[in-house]
């Protein structure tokens, strides 16, 4: 920051004295840099009202600097480290004996047992509204009804209060079938953000009769059906076409049985599958050592945990392909150095001496800084937020930089 010293110290704080005895005391800012711009030199001077012109290290923002509200759509995978196929699929060693296996498992995208960055990235489960496929309380008097609990459980998320059964499309004249049993993919918090991207996904299933690749019917994304959780598309067999022009083809919505595949909702990160739909297309899941090899079991005498036969196609098929999708808010701050701002330094190694003198001499009548770091302070002069750039970037009284800064929260 420049400074006055010596005799035109002296001598300006003479006329500011003068002019405020002859003023009376009232001194108003243009007044004020009138008379201390004609003491400054090498370009330093002073704006009146209405300018925008600071010497110091802050400078406070216009409404002319700032642009906030804006939305931006972004899409990225949906697994791990943002990307969009999931091939390698984990369980826990643990978990699979756990209690809480009678409702749920677990699914990683690496081995928890020996990776420490092992994250889950979804769970399987299933549920029957009558409790097949779980012990009974005739069986068991300490049954916790686990299947009941989980079909219970989504029912109450994502259905009306008046709906007690899951409805899939049908072939029948009737258009529609009621499932007593459901399974459940459910993505994890962490992994779907704000929603799933219609449209953009697409599970491989394998089994006895082989590998089927299952998509939403999604197309235009924009859901026909709104419900209590939000959009709601059907599931199908068919391919994403990903690496081709064509666009998504959905070749059937039910199975050969007549009944529907399953049921999307983006919203809640959620795809729910009939099950008997699912073994009438893929056959029998391949055990590989953890479950019986089954299509279902239906019984009551004792935990059938059927989500882990969801969890074995899952396996088996090898690639669960999907993204997510976030309206992100943005605000652009312009930070605007004019050619008379920010052409001194408060760095030591600026000036010499007692007196203030530079350190350079060339830089009695032409400073020159290096911007490297732009902060941004609240109005009790907190630091919020800092960016940095790509390099130095060299201003003097004939440069003037516009540097726009972008938030995201």
């Amino acid at each position: 920051m420049a400074q006055i010293s010596g005799q035109a110290g002296a001598n300006l704080t003479q006329e500011l004295a003068n002019y405020l005895s002859a003023q009376q005391g009232q001194l108003t800012s243009e007044q004020l840099a009138s008379i201390i711009n004609q003491y400054l030199v090498g370009g330093d001077k002073l704006a009146g009202q209405g300018g925008n012109v600071t010497t110091g290290v802050y400078k406070r923002f216009t409404e002319f600097d700032q642009i906030s509200g804006k939305v931006e759509v972004v899409t990225t995978g949906l697994w791990s480290g943002d990307t969009g196929s999931l091939t390698s699929f984990f369980t826990s060693s643990t978990q699979a004996v756990a209690a809480s296996s009678n409702y749920y498992l677990n699914v990683y995208d690496k081995n928890p047992a020996s990776d420490t960055s092992a994250a889950v990235q979804y769970a399987v489960s299933y549920g029957h509204r009558l409790n097949s496929g779980s012990v009974s309380l005739s069986v068991s008097d300490s049954s916790t009804l686990a299947s009941k609990a989980t079909y219970a459980q989504y029912r109450s998320i994502l259905l009306d209060q008046d709906d007690n059964q899951f409805t899939f499309v049908s072939s029948s004249a009737a258009g529609t079938h009621d499932s007593d049993d459901i399974y459940v993919i459910n993505v994890s918090r962490a992994r779907y953000k704000e929603k799933m991207d219609a449209g953009n996904w697409s599970l491989k299933l394998s089994g006895s009769n082989g590998i089927s690749t299952f998509i939403d019917d999604s197309g235009k994304k924009f859901s026909d059906r709104v419900g209590k959780a939000g959009r709601i598309f059907n599931v199908g067999s068919g391919s994403l076409n990903l690496g081709s022009e064509s666009e998504a083809t959905v070749n059937s919505l039910t199975a050969s049985n007549g009944e529907g595949i399953g049921l999307f909702y983006p919203d809640q990160g959620l795809v729910i599958l009939n099950p008997v739909a699912v073994h009438s297309i893929i056959g029998k899941s391949i055990d590989s050592g953890s479950v019986q090899n089954a299509s279902l079991y239906s019984g009551n005498a004792y935990e059938g945990k059927n989500q882990f036969l969801l969890h074995e196609a899952i396996n088996g098929g090898g690639d669960f392909e999907a993204r997510r999708t976030e309206n992100v808010s943005t605000s652009h701050y312009f930070i605007r150095a004019t050619n008379r701002e920010f052409n001194f330094s408060n760095n030591p190694t600026f000036v010499t001496g007692s007196d203030g003198s530079f350190s350079e001499s060339t830089f009695e009548k032409d400073p020159k800084t290096f911007i490297t770091t732009v902060g941004l302070y609240n109005d009790s002069n907190e630091m919020i937020a800092v960016a940095k750039t790509s390099q130095p970037i060299p201003k003097s009284f004939d440069k003037e930089i516009l540097i726009k800064v972008k938030l995201d929260f």
